[in-house]
């Protein structure tokens, strides 16, 4: 099984964030320019939290709270689990399900070096189990 290195070789090493001062209209409006489903929060240069529509959804709509005057760091889920890029599938695919997250942040080194989502997860798992079938048939068929 592949590592989380080979997700951001191919998808790319972008991280969108915004601080947790901005408000929850400009990161959705980010999010929405982007087609992203999370944004992370970062002060001072640190990792400090991250937002997803399902936070938009459930601590903003829900409790009825304006996008307009919310900061998004009322909202954000501080200190957000994270994976390094030498990181396996198994263990973000792991992580995710146990913990009923959709997005990793990729740090290495105290670095924010991405962001994994688990879209990513599961095209990487098809394209390596197309790529073991597409090897046997070869195999095969010699």
């Amino acid at each position: 099984m592949g590592k989380v290195k080979n997700i951001l070789d191919v998808k790319g090493r972008s991280v969108f964030s915004v601080e947790p001062t901005v408000m929850v209209l400009h990161a959705i409006e980010l999010m929405c320019e982007k087609n992203i489903g999370g944004l992370l929060i970062v002060e001072n240069g640190s990792l400090v939290g991250i937002f997803t529509e399902r936070d938009y959804a459930r601590k903003l709509i829900l409790k009825g709270k304006s996008s307009k005057d919310t900061p998004i760091g009322e909202l954000m889920t501080p200190n957000p689990f994270t994976v390094s890029s030498d990181s396996s599938i198994d263990d973000c695919m792991k992580m995710m399900t146990d913990r009923h997250i959709r997005h990793l942040p990729v740090v290495d080194d105290s670095k924010l070096i991405g962001m994994i989502s688990i879209g990513d997860v599961v095209r990487q798992v098809i394209d390596e189990q197309k790529s073991i079938i597409e090897h046997l048939e070869s195999y095969i068929s010699q």
